[in-house]
């Protein structure tokens, strides 16, 4: 069973008609956290400050006023740690240090401190999984110096047939082939997950958990407000090595869709580990009386075990805008399964909907064809309760690049080879923000980039949607301003269908004004009466349209008679 097929299956399991959130109890103030929207900054392809092509602290914190201009919270940062970049930064060859292309340590506390000085919170990339094979953990453990010996996930090879030493059994790599490499002086495999230059951790190893937890210290130590903890459900696998099954999936068999990972990913032993870095985290906030800190979980796997995640205080990203949603989703589909992930969240928890990340093609690519859709994903994510997370560039509709294959650099995309690159890449969602029209979009003084600036950059691009009348950039700006109302952060959510192509999320609250956000999902105008079928005032003002549906924010309307342009979100307040 592929991934996709995996969660929406767990989604479609937990749908129900219509799903009302309860307020939460009176207390002084939310968690900074529970209402926020947290942008997700790509380092290398966010501002280039010194020419190099790649981008960097001193380019980010240049451009800390944007985030704040837009209406974010928190920033979180993609790694930035040592690393010989071999998956462009998750391979980390020191947690404690940051990479020279990136800057130094006194300049990531010059970020902070100017973040801090704007109200933003920073939040960090956190990559317990793995290290470099570049790291001095993973040298010492090649040559069994104690404790680093057991850091890792060694075996000795098995015989096949023709006595020859072959991996210990089947697993592969999540980017293809093989997941064990021969190590020859250890005279032995190794395992790893990703490419073969990140060795797993071994998570059995009680001393490999302590040294991670002081990573977490170091970071919080110097004002770190968080972490997004990277692929945290491949942490374990199994003691005895049990080959995997079979998928099923018509795929080459080195890919990694050709098994079903039920030994490698989503082991229970996670979820103890995971408890463990947020009672650090809580701990600290009691004894610093500091901030809350926050930690929010990349696990691509079925709601069940997405939820047990909240059972030990955390939180796990909601990918279903992205792996279980798509362009040929209907309205049910999205109410079914955004009742599903509501429903499921236990008591006193917060959902929270991703728009983008920096692994999944971008939201306006993802839906419809050119900006038609571009803003629908963002204003659903931002009326809902809870989080909104959002990708670097989705704040002004940017959309994939088409690569070739010479110009292919993704390590996923590479393995995959020439005729499956454009399935696995990544590259086509990481190229360079658009700053403005001038060389490389503004991004850098330099022609040449780490990855080539997508073509469209003179037309789309920050500063003309600046001065444009309507724009992305202006619809993000109205949502994140319409997030910190009170109905937003404490409000009653209903969730129906106003026709069978028509998806209204409402939002209310006793003595407030209520908030009513459509989508029509048709590609021809509808037009229905909102006002019967949803219960809501006869006259309504729109607060924001997505860009393509010509219509105009602060024009009055009539719920009762209400025409919705073809592919149109808009939000009536």
């Amino acid at each position: 069973m592929s991934l996709t097929t995996l969660l929406t299956l767990g989604l479609l399991a937990l749908s129900v008609s219509s799903v009302k959130v309860k307020q939460p109890e009176k207390k002084p103030n939310l968690d900074w956290w529970k209402t926020s929207t947290v942008y997700q900054i790509y380092p290398r392809s966010f501002k280039d400050s010194n020419g190099d092509g790649i981008g960097d602290l001193n380019g980010i914190t240049d451009k800390l006023e944007h985030i704040q201009d837009i209406g974010a919270d928190a920033l979180w940062l993609s790694p930035i740690y040592s690393s010989p970049q071999k998956d462009f930064g998750y391979d980390i060859s020191n947690f404690t240090d940051i990479a020279p292309e990136f800057g130094t340590l006194a300049d990531f506390d010059k970020l902070v401190k100017k973040a801090k000085s704007l109200n933003l919170k920073v939040l960090l990339d956190f990559v317990p999984n793995h290290s470099s094979d570049e790291h001095e953990w993973f040298k010492k453990s090649i040559d069994r110096v104690k404790p680093y010996d057991d850091f890792y996930i060694w075996k000795d090879g098995k015989k096949d047939a023709k006595n020859k030493t072959v991996p210990p059994n089947n697993w592969l790599s999540v980017f293809g082939k093989s997941a064990w490499e021969w190590n020859e002086k250890r005279k032995q495999y190794y395992y790893h997950a990703f490419v073969p230059g990140q060795p797993d951790l071994n998570y059995r190893n009680p001393q490999l958990q302590k040294a991670m937890r002081d990573v977490l210290t170091f970071w919080i130590d110097r004002g770190v407000d968080g972490f997004r903890v990277d692929a945290v459900n491949h942490m374990f696998e199994v003691a005895d090595l049990k080959d995997e099954p079979k998928s099923g999936n018509n795929v080459p068999e080195d890919d990694y869709e050709y098994l079903n990972h039920i030994y490698t990913r989503d082991l229970n032993e996670t979820y103890g580990v995971v408890g463990s870095w947020q009672k650090l985290l809580d701990d600290y906030v009691a004894k610093h009386k500091t901030d809350g800190k926050f930690m929010i979980l990349e696990a691509y796997t079925s709601i069940t075990k997405s939820m047990q995640f909240y059972e030990v205080g955390a939180n796990p990203f909601n990918f279903m805008f992205i792996a279980s949603l798509n362009n040929g989703s209907s309205a049910q589909d999205f109410k079914r399964l955004i009742n599903g992930w509501m429903n499921a969240i236990p008591k006193g928890k917060v959902a929270n909907w991703v728009v983008g990340n920096h692994d999944n093609h971008r939201v306006a690519s993802r839906f419809g064809t050119g900006s038609d859709r571009a803003d629908q994903i963002s204003m659903l994510s931002a009326v809902l309760p809870g989080i909104l997370v959002v990708y670097n560039g989705d704040e002004i509709g940017m959309v994939d690049r088409y690569f070739t294959w010479e110009e292919t650099v993704d390590p996923a995309g590479c393995s995959a080879g020439p005729d499956r690159y454009q399935i696995k890449s990544r590259d086509p969602e990481r190229t360079p923000f658009q700053w403005d029209a001038t060389t490389s979009a503004g991004f850098s003084t330099n022609t040449k980039t780490w990855l080539p600036v997508n073509q469209n950059y003179k037309q789309l691009n920050l500063a003309a949607q600046k001065n444009a009348t309507v724009s992305h950039y202006r619809v993000f700006k109205a949502l994140s301003k319409l997030k910190k109302t009170p109905v937003l952060q404490k409000g009653v959510t209903e969730i129906l269908l106003a026709t069978s192509d028509v998806l209204a999320v409402i939002r209310k609250m006793p003595g407030q004004r209520s908030i009513v956000l459509l989508i029509n999902f048709a590609n021809k105008s509808i037009t229905l009466d909102a006002r019967t079928w949803l219960n809501i005032p006869e006259k309504l003002e729109i607060y924001a349209s997505s860009v393509s549906s010509g219509l105009q924010s602060g024009q009055t309307v009539d719920t009762t008679y209400l025409t919705l342009p073809r592919a149109a979100s808009i939000i009536l307040y």
